[in-house]
C-alpha cells in the first residue's frame, strides 16, 4: 500500500470533489437569491484553480518553501489581521473571516493559514531536531508560532477552525516527540479556557443546551433547527435514498444545505452507501496521509505530510460529527464537498503537496537502491 499512497489519495480527493459538484447542482438551485447554476458555476472555477495550485505546489522544492516560511507567516499574520480592518475585512453571519480581494471578491485567510502554520512548525523542528524534547525549544516555541495565528481566527469567532488546527497542532507536536508531561497539561488548559469563552458566549452556549434536548420543540425552532431538520434529512433517505434532486429539506427547512450541511442532504438522496462511502474517503486519505509521513527521509517533510492530513482529516470529522448530532453545531464546511473557494483551492494545494513528498520519498528510495527492480541470474553449482 506504501507505494500506492499517492493514488489512493487521488481517488478518494477526486472522488469527493465530483459529489460536491454532482451536489452542488442538486443544492445550490433552491438557494434564493442566486441563479440554479451560480454556486456550480464558482466551485467548477475553484476546483480549476484548486488543480492549478496542487500542480504547481506539487512541483515547488520544499527546501525553498522551507527558506520562505518565515515571511509567508508573517504575511499570512498580516491577512489574518486584515479581516478586523474596516473597509477591508467582511462579516458574515456575525464573523468576520473574510477579507475583500478585487479579483476574487472575497479571500478566507483562515483556509491558508493552515498550510503556513503547519509549514511554520515543521520548519521549526527540522532546524531544532535535537531539542525537540527541551521545554523551550521543543513547545514554548513551536507553541507560540502556532499559537499566534491560531488566537487571531479564534478572535473573528471562527472558534471551529481554531479548534481543528489545535488538534493538529497537538497531533504533530506529539508525532515528533514532544514531552507528555508538556503538551496535556496545556491542552487541558485550552480546553478549559474554550469551555469558558462557549459558556459565556451566549449564541454558542445556546447551541450546546439545543444539542443536548434537539426533541424539545422549542430548540426544533431555534437553535437546534439546522442539527434537527439535518437528522430528518439522514431519516427521509433511509438506507436507498430518495433519488438525487428529490430531496425535500433542502427547500429552505435546512439552511446552509449547499454548504456546512450538505452531508445530510447527500444521505437523504443517496442514501446511506454514498454516505458511508464519504466517509471511507476521507478514512483512505487519513491513511494515504500517515503512509506518505511514514516513507518520507526528513523531519520536515514528515511534519508537513502528517499536518497536512490533519487539518483536511479533523474538519471532515467535525463537520460529520455536526451533521449527525453527535458534536454541537459549529460552521465547519466538509472538505472538497461543501461549497467554498478557498477551502476547496488550499485543500486540493495539500493534496498537491501530499503528492510532492510522496514522489520524492519514492525517487530518494530508488536513488538510494538503484538495483532493487533489477532481476539477477546466478548459475547453481
Amino acid at each position: 500500500m506504501a507505494r500506492h499512497c499517492s493514488i489512493i489519495l487521488c481517488a478518494a480527493v477526486a472522488a469527493l470533489v465530483a459529489l460536491g459538484l454532482i451536489m452542488l447542482t442538486s443544492t445550490g438551485a433552491w438557494v434564493k437569491g442566486f441563479g440554479p447554476y451560480h454556486f456550480l458555476q464558482h466551485q467548477a472555477f475553484a476546483v480549476i484553480l484548486g488543480l492549478v495550485a496542487a500542480f504547481f505546489a506539487a512541483r515547488f522544492p520544499l527546501e525553498l518553501l522551507r527558506k520562505l516560511t518565515p515571511w509567508l507567516f508573517i504575511g499570512i499574520c498580516f491577512l489574518l489581521v486584515l479581516c478586523f480592518v474596516p473597509g477591508i475585512g467582511e462579516s458574515q453571519y456575525g464573523a468576520s473571516r473574510w477579507i475583500k480581494i478585487p479579483l476574487l471578491s472575497q479571500f478566507q485567510p483562515s483556509e491558508a493559514s493552515k498550510i503556513v502554520i503547519v509549514l511554520a512548525i515543521a520548519a521549526w523542528f527540522a532546524r531544532w531536531q535535537t531539542e525537540i524534547h527541551t521545554f523551550w525549544r521543543g513547545f514554548v516555541i513551536p507553541g507560540c508560532i502556532a499559537g499566534i495565528p491560531i488566537l487571531l481566527i479564534a478572535c473573528e469567532t471562527d472558534v471551529g477552525t481554531a479548534l481543528s488546527l489545535s488538534v493538529a497542532v497537538g497531533a504533530v507536536l506529539f508525532c515528533v516527540g514532544t514531552r507528555l508531561i508538556y503538551t496535556l497539561p496545556t491542552a487541558m488548559l485550552v480546553m478549559s479556557g474554550a469551555s469558558w469563552y462557549i459558556y459565556h458566549d451566549p449564541n454558542r452556549w445556546a447551541r450546546i443546551v439545543a444539542w443536548c434536548d434537539l426533541d424539545n420543540p422549542i430548540y426544533q425552532l431555534g437553535f437546534g433547527m439546522q442539527q434537527w431538520r439535518a437528522l430528518l434529512a439522514l431519516g427521509n433517505g433511509g438506507p436507498w435514498g430518495v433519488g438525487l434532486g428529490n430531496g425535500v429539506e433542502k427547500f429552505g427547512t435546512l439552511t446552509f444545505a449547499h454548504m456546512d450541511f450538505i452531508f445530510p442532504v447527500v444521505g437523504e438522496e443517496l442514501g446511506l452507501p454514498v454516505t458511508l462511502g464519504v466517509v471511507l474517503c476521507f478514512v483512505m486519505i487519513a491513511l494515504a496521509g500517515c503512509g506518505i509521513a511514514l516513507q518520507s527521509h526528513s523531519v520536515f517533510n514528515r511534519c508537513v505530510a502528517l499536518g497536512l492530513t490533519c487539518v483536511i482529516v479533523v474538519p471532515a470529522m467535525v463537520n460529520i460529527g455536526v451533521t449527525t448530532a453527535l458534536l454541537p453545531n459549529d460552521g465547519l464546511p466538509l472538505p472538497f464537498v461543501s461549497y467554498g473557494g478557498t477551502s476547496l483551492v488550499f485543500s486540493l494545494a495539500a493534496v498537491g503537496m501530499l503528492m510532492g513528498i510522496h514522489h520524492r520519498s519514492h525517487a530518494q528510495v530508488i536513488q538510494d537502491f538503484p538495483l532493487t527492480r533489477r532481476t539477477r541470474f546466478a548459475l547453481r553449482l
